[in-house]
């Protein structure tokens, strides 16, 4: 809170949407984080990025930004903002947002204590608005640069896993140029490995989420067209290959004392899906098990790791952990999400829930773990 003004209460600027294929489940988790923050506590500040990158001021409608009749939502329907733009002053000796239209006097909005950023995907997760936060002074939910960064890019978050120690599946990656300057070569390297692990093969885009852009290929024969559906979203990929067993999620949780992890769920196979794919995910609403029906022993062991993920990625605030319980027994870890799914029937929120936390305590103890961390080196 600022100095100046220590009787107000804390202002958070909620900021969704954003110019990544993620765009829509950004402003369903935005609807969401709205209608539970504690109006009695804080003071809110929507602001939406649209799939143009312009920053607006939008609706205070959580009930307008939920997929009805498998519509999706977009910032652009949620705008007041005519014409104009919002603006965050890259100065860390003020927070004072402000609102500017062509023509005229840019109109201040007021300070903003703390940002809930919502945005899934490139231009958001990925440690660039972090960035934008940090040169501004402003404190935020979630990791840093640098995690939120490892946390978008499966290939460096792969990297840094397997420097610590941590169990991963098989994967190669073909960059840009790999695949833009000789596609023979990029195209043979991908069938080695499947060679090497066999079929079938996951393709995907490497800076991406949600499930989006991700083929599952059976032979050669589709290889390129999932390539070419991955590089749709990102023109760096990854390929995986298949992991028998079971998929587990981990939610970890940033206490005063440390990260805790919360009970693990469970994504058991979904009808009518070969995988866990975007419309299983968000338009057919698939539902986890809540919590996963492990032992104890293979609950502390998947606990133990998401914390250790956590960690080994410098993340801060909140993550999800996804896991593989392979056929053997052992445990390896997919990815991490360090701004996951968020509406209450999300993943994230369910374990947690499971836990002990309800959605709006979540979201209170997100925003107050911000505001006693500072920006900058920390």
């Amino acid at each position: 809170m600022s100095s100046e003004t220590p009787s107000q209460k804390p202002r958070v600027a909620v900021v969704f949407g954003g110019r990544s294929s993620e765009h829509a489940i950004s402003v369903v988790t935005a609807g969401a984080v709205l209608a539970a923050i504690d109006r009695e506590k804080y003071d809110v500040l929507p602001i939406g990025i649209t799939t143009d990158g312009r920053w607006v001021l939008t609706a205070d409608a959580p009930e307008r930004m939920a997929i009805t009749d498998r519509k999706l939502p977009d910032v652009a329907e949620l705008s007041e903002s005519a014409g104009g733009a919002v603006v965050l002053p890259v100065d860390p000796t003020s927070r004072e947002v402000v609102y500017s239209e062509p023509g005229a006097v840019p109109k201040a909005l007021g300070e903003v204590d703390v940002v809930f950023p919502v945005l899934h995907g490139p231009y958001g997760e990925d440690g660039t608005l972090q960035g934008l936060l940090e040169l501004s002074g402003v404190p935020y939910v979630g990791s840093g640069v640098l995690a939120s960064a490892v946390g978008q890019d499966k290939d460096y978050m792969k990297r840094v896993f397997t420097s610590f120690g941590l169990p991963v599946g098989p994967y190669e990656v073909v960059r840009p140029r790999e695949w833009e300057q000789d596609p023979a070569a990029a195209r043979k390297k991908i069938v080695d490995f499947a060679g090497e692990h066999g079929w079938p093969l996951f393709v995907k885009p490497a800076r991406a989420g949600s499930s989006m852009g991700i083929t599952k290929v059976d032979d050669v024969s589709g290889l390129d067209a999932a390539v070419a559906e991955a590089r749709r979203h990102d023109p760096k990929i990854i390929v995986e290959s298949l992991l028998t067993g079971r998929e587990i999620e981990c939610g970890v949780l940033e206490f005063e004392d440390g990260p805790r992890a919360s009970v693990p769920a469970e994504i058991p196979p979904v009808c009518d899906h070969s995988f866990y794919d975007f419309e299983a995910k968000y338009i057919d609403s698939a539902s986890g098990i809540v919590p996963a029906p492990l032992t104890e022993e293979q609950t502390a062991r998947v606990q133990e790791l998401a914390v250790a993920a956590f960690e080994a990625a410098s993340c801060e605030g909140l993550v999800r952990a996804d896991f593989f319980l392979q056929d053997n027994g052992e445990f390896v870890i997919n990815e991490i999400n360090t701004l996951p799914g968020f509406t209450p029937i999300s993943m994230y929120p369910r374990m947690w829930q499971e836990t002990g936390v309800s959605y709006p305590e979540l979201v209170d103890r997100l925003i107050q773990a911000a505001l006693r961390r500072s920006t900058g080196l920390r």
